[in-house]
């Protein structure tokens, strides 16, 4: 099936959204918490979310035309995540620590920019100054 450059970039940004509230809320350097990572020590709610966010994800690489081998990496990623965070103490701390739904995110929007380009988002996304009304900026992924 082939899918448009729009619809592509609109898996790319879906992308974004949920890999910067699942494990970049709070960043300091390389390292970031999200959400996935603080709900994480709530017992079946950190499973929940997990398997929620990363349900949107997977969705958004299919809608988005990924490629099964990324669609597989994804999962792969996501399903160690969501399997840490049902063992009590040790598990959480591994699902706080383990970025899943960062590194799905980063794989589905690599593979989407090699087949359409990069995506375009508002300046304002991501704590960056504000965009004029209706402006658009190229990025790249983090």
């Amino acid at each position: 099936m082939a899918v448009s450059r729009d619809r592509a970039h609109q898996s790319w940004r879906a992308a974004e959204r949920v890999k910067g509230l699942s494990d970049r809320l709070i960043g300091v350097g390389p390292f970031g918490i999200g959400l996935d990572g603080v709900l994480a020590w709530v017992p079946g709610l950190g499973t929940a979310y997990s398997l929620a966010a990363g349900g949107l994800l997977i969705l958004s690489g299919v809608t988005g035309g990924a490629s099964l081998a990324t669609l597989l990496r994804m999962g792969a990623y996501l399903a160690a995540d969501s399997v840490s965070s049902t063992v009590p103490i040790a598990g959480w701390a591994i699902d706080t620590l383990f970025p899943a739904h960062l590194m799905a995110a980063k794989a589905l929007q690599k593979d989407i920019e090699k087949r359409h380009g990069p995506a375009e988002m508002p300046l304002g996304w991501g704590g960056r100054k504000k965009a004029p009304k209706g402006k658009l900026r190229n990025i790249t992924p983090r």
